[in-house]
């Protein structure tokens, strides 16, 4: 007779055993400058990832379980917030916080518009225009890629319902001040923390700010999953109307694989509905975005990487900085926002002088050197968005969309990679122009 239990232990060990090995060594192979790729971003996993995959292979439970529980539990305890909610992309979680968000403001009459910067991802601004809302787009700084204070500011008028951007590359916009901000004018304040996990404002981890914040777990991020994301918020009914949104509008609270959670599954009363099943009552126009358990686990194993993943992407940006300081009469070098300390997702470059950017990125790329713009550019000028009427000057956004990439400094990067992709970026400087 076959010992299950001992079974499962034993591939659990193995499969440990190959992550650890395998794929561990496959991420450390020996560099060899301009033959080894390096990537603009990635991820770096291990045994832990390999075994928690197994595991929810082992319990077939496809839907949301037990690691997306523990996972859910573990990241909301690192920010220190009440909620969280994973779900399957960044993206998603972009739309449950602003699809959650019209609920919350639709009773406020004659409010329609949002605070979002230009410079950015499509997908922070997709939602916004999905539920209805008209995207109010304000400049950044050049350094910072973040707005000022004073570019917010300067957008909110009477209609304004919210402030919605994220901390870009990990770099926090000045949070402190938007709030302060949303306070005196009765707005909300949502946070884009995909690109920012570990991020610090005034010493407080972004994505704890706002009236809910999102994350990405897709492969280049900070963590991964190989895809998913979560919403969080410290309010038990924001956390509500996000799973319910979630998971196809659903009136219903219970866990996947719990039935009456409430008592009186079939004594509920709607207008049209009486002692209807509470399981397949919907009192929202939702979707499913629900991720599954095999994302759950992985992420979960994740979770126990990410002060190692952070303290080496801070490594990583300070070596790259050293590096380029001679460099400033040809580039801008980033810069943290005041009060700050980024966990910065890659490290933006903004080139002085026209027309030289697509060659340095060119040139990068030649010598196996992966680069990235800083995603949309301006997004007023991306195809998708040239019907939206946005009376709005945006120099300096303008001026990264043409002039602005980054290179990675993710942890999967070591210090001889950094040093090769500095004195390349060195070398075309001194000896191209």
């Amino acid at each position: 007779m076959i010992n299950y239990e001992a079974l499962e232990a034993d591939i659990k060990t193995l499969a440990h055993k190959y992550g650890e090995s395998k794929l561990i060594e496959k991420q450390v192979t020996s560099f060899k400058p301009g033959l080894t790729p390096i990537p603009a971003s990635g991820k770096v996993v291990g045994g832990l990832e390999v075994e928690n995959a197994v595991a929810a292979a082992f319990d077939m439970h496809f839907t949301e379980g037990r690691f997306v529980e523990k996972f859910e539990k573990r990241i909301a305890d690192y920010l220190g917030l009440r909620f969280a909610s994973m779900c399957n992309s960044g993206s998603s979680a972009n739309l449950l916080a602003i699809t959650t968000l019209k609920e919350i403001v639709d009773r406020i009459q004659g409010r329609s518009n949002i605070i979002t910067a230009a410079a950015g991802f499509p997908t922070t601004i997709n939602p916004i225009i999905q539920n209805g809302f008209i995207p109010r787009f304000v400049d950044v700084e050049i350094e910072t890629y973040v707005p000022t204070i004073d570019m917010i500011a300067n957008a909110v008028d009477k209609d304004t319902v919210g402030i919605f951007m994220a901390h870009t590359l990990g770099n926090p916009f000045p949070i402190e001040d938007v709030l302060a901000l949303c306070k005196e004018k009765g707005i909300h304040l949502i946070e884009d923390n995909c690109d920012a996990l570990g991020s610090t404002y005034a010493g407080k981890l972004t994505g704890t700010f706002g009236l809910m914040s999102t994350l990405s777990l897709y492969p280049a991020h900070h963590i991964t999953a190989g895809g998913g994301g979560g919403v969080f918020t410290k309010s038990p009914i924001v956390n509500k109307m996000i799973n319910s949104y979630r998971d196809w509008g659903r009136d219903c609270w219970c866990k996947t694989g719990e039935d009456n959670t409430c008592g009186k599954r079939f004594e509920w009363d709607f207008p049209q509905l009486h002692n209807y099943d509470h399981k397949y009552i919907y009192s929202r126009i939702g979707y499913n975005l629900k991720s599954t358990d095999f994302q759950g686990a992985i992420a979960l194993a994740q979770t126990f990487r990410i002060e190692t993943f952070v303290a080496k992407r801070r490594e990583n940006f300070k070596q790259m900085y050293g590096l380029l300081s001679g460099l400033e009469e040809f580039i801008h070098l980033p810069r943290a926002t005041k009060n700050s300390e980024p966990s910065w997702f890659g490290f933006p470059i903004t080139v002085r002088e026209p027309n030289i950017c697509v060659l340095l990125t060119k040139y990068l790329e030649s010598h196996k050197i992966g680069t990235r713009r800083l995603f949309g550019g301006n997004l007023l000028k991306q195809p998708a968005y040239s019907a939206i009427n946005a009376s709005v000057t945006v120099p300096n956004t303008d001026i990264i969309a043409d002039n602005t990439f980054w290179v990675g400094i993710w942890p999967g990067l070591t210090s001889e990679m950094v040093t090769y992709t500095a004195n390349k970026i060195i070398g075309f400087f001194r000896s191209e122009i």
